[in-house]
């Protein structure tokens, strides 16, 4: 034993082939490699895996010994066994039972198989592959029959009656479900109908050979007599003949007297048998179980082995050929008693009235399973698994038990690529069946924007659309650690595996329990991936720190940093654009920020910021062409996209902008402050700078409003709604949205969108118009105080000559004065009309800006035009404002 222990399995198999056949080695080297495929493939004989039949043989073989009493002992003993879970494969033990009491005077089985191996290998031994036998189909023969033409037609139950039971994957052949080859599995009321019938045909029992007998009509040699030939249509055919008939038709075959219509198609009865009216209309009802299970088998057929119907399909097909199963064994036992009944030459107990009473149920599930078919037709996938999840709402218990049943295997490839992508974020669909969807395509730093997404056609309708969405960013969050955030965690401790599916018995109590134990796992799923996300981004990429910077900087809310930036860059800026260069202004920026509170901030952050100049225009100045820029890469760049930094630098400009009018007025105002005691003396200015004084103001009344309406009652509010929402986040798509809602908010309200374009024009000519007052209010002064300064020199002059006891002045000297003087008097009306004017179309521009925000559908903008309005200027000079404006004092005022 311990030299045979040693040897390989091929050496002992040469060994057994040379034992059987009592040749050497080298003449069995052809049965020695037919030995190997039988071995290797999954060929299995054609036994009817039947505990019931198995067990009925055994009391036959008890009963032809007279051992009555064994047999009510074996009875007994085999429902105890039944009774409980000790054994899984009932039917092998009792197969092995049988066996072994089988008599020992008939010819061994060593000897049969040294027939086999001794005689000329199989035509297709090495070109048949395996998957082409049937280990579960029944052995049933039928002989030559006639056909229409008078030829002889072959046909074979073995190819054409009968399912192959094999499952069929998209790689090939892969091994039965175990429902369909367990020794007895557990069946429903409709499933045990063919051993509830073999109780019920009388004599059964009592006339079951010891083995089954092929379906079809036995050899000429061993049938009884019969009173007229088959082959003669013109003699009236008995119901017998109509029997055997039906049971050809029932499995799909034409029989000599009811054949397939493919005008009509339906079962017909030949026009030129003579019978009877009633036996015609039963055989025509019995008929069309033959018509609905060749639909079901046309369908499987031509499906099972179509890779691009893919996993769902097939678990589909293999339901049906489960259902076929079942009755094939209905066949089995009626072909069984009238195969017995020939053999005894006793007369047939089956009728076409008993076949309709049997076949009752049997009917109504193929009726079920050809309509589910129809319905199914052009589907896969999670389509399928929709179609038929609402096939079985319906009332009927029996339809609704089936279609859950066809439902459980059918869902179960779902829920298989369902686990795996949210445990383990793999996703292998290769024929599109499930409802994610990915784009190989997609680069990673548009991974979780653009790679997957929601294929609709395929969630099945037992899955709602936030399940779905919850099992679309739990499989992307796997993938976006491990793609974007190199985070090497094995998904297994983010997120502990609960019990698959493994098998459709799990699938099917996971769907009874949707909203228990199947929403359950998703959310569990859910929350501890997205925690663990959101955890990775908050603390190793700093992504709130990040969303704080841009706050204050490019929405200038560090608000120390942005006067000393504007302070630094004051003269820089004031150069033509062209004449500017980025490493200059580089350097200020990092002057500002290591001499305000923004030293202190991460250094993580204060590199990423940097100085942009935008495009350059004709004419353009610094202040025209500066930008702050913030740069974000790796896996924070999904929250800041392009589109988004885009955003923030269309409202950094603006921001910027207004702050620059602010500063502007700020210089203005110092102006008049100063220069307001030093022009006392010169008392022809004081109406021109009285002018001055009211459009600066009217203008800083404008800007501060202006300023509060963007600072307060858009940035701030805008960002206490996204601040809230982001510490309410359950997931990174919650803050994608609330951030980008966050931008969208601040482009429409600071008058950056399509719909404020007028608006935003409007605004941007007073910016211009504030320009101008400065550089006209530059002029003015510059000119005064050059008058000013030489009415001083006159002054000290004159009283220089008079202390050295000398005429003050000459004639001459005072005529050029006074003519100086003159000419200075004369500018100061081109001065009072040039502001004249500037007043004028300043007003005009802001009339036509308080009129269009009137009309804007924002409630705070409305407002805002009482605030610019506070004392009625500009209602009494359009009474297009006066209706508005009152309007608008009568309602109450948002609350802020």
């Amino acid at each position: 034993m311990a030299a045979l222990d040693q040897k390989s399995p091929n050496v002992l198999l040469q060994s057994l082939c040379c034992r059987i056949t009592g040749k050497s080695e080298a003449e069995v080297a052809h049965q020695f490699q037919y030995a190997v495929r039988v071995v290797g493939s999954n060929y299995a004989p054609t036994i009817e895996r039947d505990e019931f039949l198995v067990s009925e043989k055994i009391k036959k073989e008890l009963l032809k010994q007279r051992r009555e009493g064994d047999v009510a002992l074996f009875s007994e003993l085999h429902r105890k066994l039944q009774t409980q879970g000790v054994l899984k494969h009932r039917w092998s033990v009792l197969y092995l039972l049988l066996s072994l009491c089988e008599d020992p005077r008939k010819p061994s089985r060593v000897g049969s198989y040294g027939a086999l191996f001794a005689q000329a290998l199989p035509r297709d031994a090495h070109s048949t592959p395996f998957y082409c036998t049937r280990p579960g189909s029944l052995p049933l023969s039928y002989p030559e029959r006639s056909g229409p033409g008078g030829s002889q037609i072959s046909t074979s139950m073995g190819t054409s009656g009968i399912s192959s039971l094999g499952v069929y994957s998209l790689n090939g052949r892969t091994p039965t479900p175990q429902p369909l080859l367990a020794g007895h599995p557990p069946q429903t009321a409709g499933q045990q109908l063919g051993s509830r019938l073999a109780w019920a045909l009388p004599n059964t029992s009592a006339l079951a050979p010891t083995s089954r007998a092929p379906l079809g009509p036995p050899p000429l040699s061993t049938r009884a007599p019969r009173p007229r030939h088959d082959g003669d249509l013109t003699a009236e055919v008995g119901e017998a003949a109509l029997v055997r008939d039906i049971l050809y038709v029932f499995q799909g075959i034409d029989g000599k007297f009811i054949k397939m219509s493919n005008t009509d198609n339906c079962y017909k009865i030949d026009s030129k048998v003579v019978l009877c009216k009633s036996l015609r209309d039963t055989s025509s009802r019995l008929a069309e179980l033959g018509w609905l299970h060749n639909k079901i088998r046309k369908y499987t057929d031509s499906r099972s082995l179509d890779r691009a119907f893919g996993l769902v399909g097939q678990s589909f097909c293999a339901s049906l050929h489960q259902e076929l199963k079942e009755y094939y064994r209905l066949l089995a036992v009626l072909h069984s008693q009238l195969q017995v009944e020939d053999d005894l030459g006793v007369e047939s107990s089956l009728t076409l009235r008993r076949l309709l009473v049997w076949t009752y149920d049997p009917k109504v599930r193929l009726k079920i399973l050809a309509a589910l078919v129809d319905f199914c037709q052009g589907r896969k996938g999670g389509e399928l698994a929709s179609a038929v999840h609402a096939y079985g709402k319906t009332g009927d218990p029996q339809m609704r038990a089936l279609v859950q049943h066809i439902l459980s295997l059918v869902s179960h490839p779902i829920l298989n690529f369902l686990y795996r992508w949210i445990y383990d974020g793999e996703l292998e669909d290769t024929y599109h069946e499930f409802f994610v969807a990915s784009d190989p395509t997609v680069k990673t730093d548009r991974l979780w924007h653009d790679k997957y997404s929601l294929r609709k056609s395929m969630i099945p309708t037992f899955i709602t659309m936030d399940q779905a969405r919850k099992v679309l960013l739990i499989g992307k969050s796997i993938n976006f650690l491990h793609q974007v955030c190199h985070d090497r965690t094995s998904p297994g401790k983010i997120t502990p595996a609960s019990k698959s599916t493994d098998s459709p018995k799990d699938a099917a109590e996971l769907l009874s329990d949707l909203e228990g134990a199947f929403q359950g796992k998703i959310d569990a799923a859910y929350f501890e991936t997205s925690k663990y996300l959101l955890n990775v981004l908050n603390q190793n990429y700093l992504l709130l720190e990040h969303l704080q910077a841009m706050r204050r900087y490019l929405l200038l809310g560090q608000g120390d940093f942005i006067r000393h930036l504007m302070d630094l860059l004051k003269p820089e800026l004031a150069r033509p654009a062209t004449t500017l260069y980025q490493h200059n202004l580089t350097g200020i920026l990092e002057t500002a920020v290591r001499a305000t509170n923004a030293q202190y901030d991460n250094a993580e952050i204060l590199k990423r910021l940097d100085v942009r100049l935008l495009e350059v225009s004709p004419g353009d100045t610094g202040w025209d062409v500066f930008s702050l820029d913030y740069h974000v890469e790796g896996p924070i760049a999904t929250v800041f996209t392009r589109e988004c930094m885009s955003h923030y630098l269309r409202v950094f400009n603006f921001l910027w902008r207004a702050k620059r009018m602010e500063y502007i007025l700020t210089d203005i105002w110092k102006g008049q402050m100063c220069n307001a005691k030093l022009l006392k003396s010169m008392p022809e200015l004081s109406g021109v700078l009285h002018q001055c004084h009211i459009l600066a103001n009217e203008m800083v009344h404008f800007i501060h409003q202006m300023q509060y309406y963007i600072t307060f009652e858009v940035l701030e509010c805008c960002w206490d709604e996204l601040w809230n929402k982001v510490e309410k986040a359950q997931d990174l798509d919650h803050i994608i949205a609330a951030h980008e809602g966050f931008l969208d908010s601040v482009i429409s309200r600071c008058l950056l969108d399509t719909n404020s374009r007028s608006l935003l024009n409007q605004l941007r000519a007073i910016f211009d118009q504030i320009i101008e007052f400065q550089s006209a209010q530059d002029s003015l002064y510059r000119s005064a105080l050059e008058e000013l300064t030489l009415r001083l020199q006159y002054e000290e002059r004159k009283k220089q000559r008079d202390s050295e006891g000398e005429w003050g002045v000459t004639a001459e000297q005072e005529a050029e004065e006074n003519r100086r003087i003159q000419e200075f008097q004369e500018t100061i009306p081109k001065m009072r009309s040039q502001l004249r004017i500037l007043t004028h179309f300043y007003q005009g521009i802001v009339q036509q800006f308080l009129v269009l925000i009137m009309t804007s559908p924002d409630e705070s903008l409305r407002f805002l035009s009482f605030r610019l309005d506070f004392n009625e200027h500009y209602r009494a000079r359009d009474p297009r404002l006066r209706a508005s404006l009152g309007t608008t004092r009568g309602r109450r005022p948002p609350n802020i």
